[in-house]
């Protein structure tokens, strides 16, 4: 067999660090190879099991609608762990007097499409493409993509969504109609996944409302050794709900 490193190509250089073009061999390049910025490699494809074989080593896609295919391995990365997760007490009063309903894999696509519409501070544009709602559709009727819906007035009113693998869940997006919903999937979230004994939520890159919520900033090897912990552990595939 080839070695790995005969498997891409170089796409671009920055700061001496190749950034790999991917054949059409499910592979990807050591993660710990990314640029400064994150970016490891472009190209390949959205299927099931290249995104399951990116996720189990620390990899996600992140890109534009003009883009080719990115995916991404950041040299630090946000956690969210249990029992250091904290909500401010008027969020947590807000959740409690708000009388939000939640519920689990209900409405994973329109997760999908909300978050994907809702605009947000600093950017005009969305990285959730339609080839990223069609991927994460096939991981979602796969098991391995699940979405916390919030309902309001039996509206949709917030949600967020991610992929589980092992006792890792990786957080991908979120969006709020009105205030705290977002927060309340979170919330609600974090309950189910720390009782079924997951090791952490991945935030991805850290920014401040991360920070807020408690989130811990690791080197990407500690991610790493974190990651090969959590999927020693089996995957909750299928549909999800609470209890």
């Amino acid at each position: 067999m080839s070695s790995p490193a005969n498997l891409f190509f170089p796409f671009a250089k920055t700061i001496a660090l190749p950034i790999y073009r991917l054949s059409n061999t499910l592979i990807f390049p050591d993660p710990r190879e990314s640029d400064t910025n994150g970016l490891l490699a472009i190209g390949g494809d959205l299927c099931i099991e290249r995104l399951l074989l990116a996720y189990s080593q620390g990899l996600f896609p992140w890109f534009g609608h003009s883009d080719p295919i990115m995916w991404w391995s950041p040299i630090e990365r946000a956690l969210l762990l249990p029992g250091e997760v904290h909500f401010s007490k008027r969020t947590l009063r807000a959740i409690n007097r708000i009388p939000f309903q939640v519920t689990m894999d209900t409405e994973f696509e329109q997760i999908m499409f909300q978050c994907s519409e809702v605009p947000r501070k600093g950017q005009s544009g969305t990285w959730i493409t339609k080839s990223m709602i069609s991927a994460y559709k096939d991981l979602h009727r796969a098991g391995y993509a699940h979405s916390v819906e919030v309902w309001l007035d039996k509206e949709l009113v917030g949600g967020l969504y991610g992929v589980s693998l092992g006792a890792a869940f990786f957080g991908e997006s979120m969006f709020s109609l009105v205030d705290y919903a977002s927060r309340a999937a979170l919330n609600a979230l974090c309950s189910q996944v720390w009782k079924w004994g997951f090791h952490f939520i991945d935030g991805q890159f850290p920014n401040e409302n991360l920070d807020a919520l408690g989130a811990v900033t690791v080197p990407r090897d500690t991610f790493l050794d974190k990651l090969a912990i959590a999927l020693k552990l089996p995957t909750v595939r299928g549909k999800w709900d609470f209890r």
